[in-house]
């Protein structure tokens, strides 16, 4: 579609306002068409996420704004990606906090520094993981700790998917096998989905995931959650207890994804950035459409976002470390 003049000027509005010098101005009217780069699969809840949010800002940020998959070393070279685009407000990248706070702790050749570049600009959602059994576990275990009584008399059965190695549920696993004094084998799948599905057909006993990716085979009565790792229960199931209802206090893992932008972008523009995602998060068809990944609405502040980042990434340290693995890759 060709775009006139006045759309490209309506595109870049936005990015006018409050920006000083000639440079600055240059660079905010060259962008006219956004985009949105992400690191992994189209049809995942990083994916979705991301369309949701370039739906709502269609008509306010831009005529168009696209999403963009740049798919490889699990969402790293996504990453890599925006730490080279131009810092003018036209790319940015929706990503799990994960790839900030954990994988530091994980790769040892990460080819970007999580505190410099990248710039958070707001979280859009909260997403808590869940931890399920399959048929291959007798319906009598219905907690925790009848998990764990499992385990023990079935060391040799004792595993749990999860859908990548490095990933969140990864260490969350671990940190309940070691909490439990359990045999628990991890066995890291390409994804979510592949993982469910031999969870559900009895290949394999358990599994730690998004909460939002069991919720849609639960109706099927072949999963059971048996906890959730935030504060409190979630909503979208709130008959699951927490891990720390059931003892294990120390297991709580909430993935945020946020919407990030190139290293030396100007304050304005992460500033309006971050007012956008709060004008998004108030349209009913992004809300809806969060929810139906299990996803709970967040917006917070650029600072405040990069200073939860800066703790998560503390907290993350010890927990990784404690579980031996690492990667060079």
């Amino acid at each position: 579609m060709t775009r006139t003049g006045v759309g490209r000027r309506a595109a870049c509005a936005w990015m006018v306002a409050g920006l000083s010098g000639a440079s600055g101005l240059a660079r905010a009217q060259a962008v006219a068409t956004p985009r949105i780069l992400v690191g992994f699969p189209a049809g995942g809840s990083v994916d979705v996420s991301a369309r949701r949010v370039a739906e709502a800002w269609r008509g306010r940020l831009a005529e168009m704004v696209i999403v963009e998959q740049r798919v490889g070393a699990g969402g790293r070279l996504a990453i890599t990606a925006l730490k080279d685009a131009p810092p003018d407000g036209g790319t940015l990248l929706m990503s799990p906090s994960s790839m900030f706070t954990i994988y530091p702790h994980v790769y040892r050749k990460l080819a970007y520094k999580p505190d410099s570049d990248a710039i958070a600009v707001s979280p859009i959602a909260n997403a808590t993981c869940g931890f399920g059994v399959g048929p291959m576990v007798p319906a009598s275990v219905k907690t925790l700790a009848d998990f764990v009584a499992w385990a023990k008399a079935h060391p040799e059965q004792s595993a749990y998917a999860t859908p990548a190695a490095g990933a969140m549920p990864h260490f969350l696993g671990d940190q309940f096998k070691r909490a439990a004094g359990i045999t628990l084998t991890h066995v890291p799948y390409r994804g979510a989905a592949p993982g469910l599905q031999d969870l559900m057909g009895g290949q394999i006993a358990s599994g730690c995931f998004i909460l939002g990716d069991f919720l849609p085979h639960l109706p099927g009565g072949r999963l059971r959650i048996l906890g959730v790792t935030d504060h409190e229960r979630s909503r979208f199931a709130p008959e699951v207890p927490t891990f720390a209802e059931q003892g294990f206090k120390g297991i709580i893992g909430v993935e945020t994804y946020g919407l990030f932008l190139p290293p030396k972008t100007p304050a304005a523009i992460v500033d309006k950035m971050s007012d956008l995602v709060r004008v998004a998060l108030r349209e009913k068809q992004v809300v809806e459409g969060l929810a139906k990944l299990g996803f709970e609405p967040l917006a917070m502040a650029p600072a405040d976002y990069a200073r939860r980042l800066a703790a998560e990434r503390v907290q993350w340290g010890p927990i990784v470390q404690a579980s031996g693995f690492s990667s060079d890759d």
